[in-house]
């Protein structure tokens, strides 16, 4: 299991209640994690190369991707590692917000870049739920904006001083959500297209105020798919597998 994800550990859940041997492998990038049941390893494996070792090395028969809809460097290491072993790769790809009631008054983007532009175009303060890792991209295009940045982890982010960093982890109720988009007087809401009920709560909260929301489209995932973690479920454990 590639994880780090609720569908994730749903999956290795059930595969161990089934007395399959699985092992899930965390990035590591949050403090307290919710551990899986099974065995876990926590860290990169080094590329593809390492990934690629690894399979080999400990034998594994299947592998389900079920990291962030945007773990796209570890689902693309995945798919060539699998490919090259030989060894079956299922997605679990959980449905995003393209159907959600509001998602046609978005304003739906390819890159962070483009996000960045649109949020600058916007009016009031933006609130960026986009994760650490590309936070950086929004400084120069929002240059003496207000921003609210929030991220579950937030050791060694610089910020500008305009910005508030908001450490946090959800799920997040929408009253939580409507609080901060009034405490702050957010205008717009940058974020991603994750899919799933953990983080829906801003995007109920930002239609109530009247918030703009700027969605950045998910990356393509080549390979074999599913939706949820019982379809994964009968595909590891199925004779066949397939979705």
């Amino acid at each position: 299991m590639l994880g780090g994800t609720a569908d994730a550990r749903a999956v290795a859940d059930g595969l161990a209640a089934r007395g399959v041997d699985v092992v899930t492998s965390l990035a590591g990038r949050t403090r307290t994690p919710l551990l899986p049941a099974g065995e876990v390893r926590v860290g990169g494996f080094g590329g593809v190369p390492g990934l690629l070792a690894y399979l080999r090395g400990e034998r594994i028969d299947k592998v389900v991707n079920a990291t962030h809809p945007f773990a796209e460097r570890m689902s693309r290491n995945a798919y060539e590692a699998c490919a090259e072993a030989d060894v079956p790769l299922l997605r679990l790809d959980r449905p995003g917000w393209s159907g959600h009631p509001d998602a046609s008054r978005w304003t739906w983007v390819a890159s962070h870049t483009e996000a960045a532009e649109a949020a600058r175009r916007g009016d009031g303060a933006v609130w960026l739920t986009v994760g650490r890792q590309h936070a950086g991209t929004y400084v120069a295009p929002l240059a003496g904006r207000t921003v609210v940045c929030r991220v579950a982890l937030a050791a060694g982010l610089e910020l500008p001083d305009t910005w508030r960093l908001v450490e946090a982890v959800g799920p997040f109720s929408p009253d939580d959500e409507a609080r901060l988009i009034a405490d702050h007087r957010i205008g717009v809401l940058v974020t991603k297209d994750s899919g799933g009920v953990m983080t829906a709560a801003k995007l109920t909260a930002a239609a109530e105020s009247g918030v703009a929301v700027v969605m950045i489209r998910r990356p393509e995932c080549p390979g074999e798919r599913c939706a949820t973690p019982d379809e994964a479920l009968a595909w590891v454990t199925g004779p066949g597998g397939g979705c």
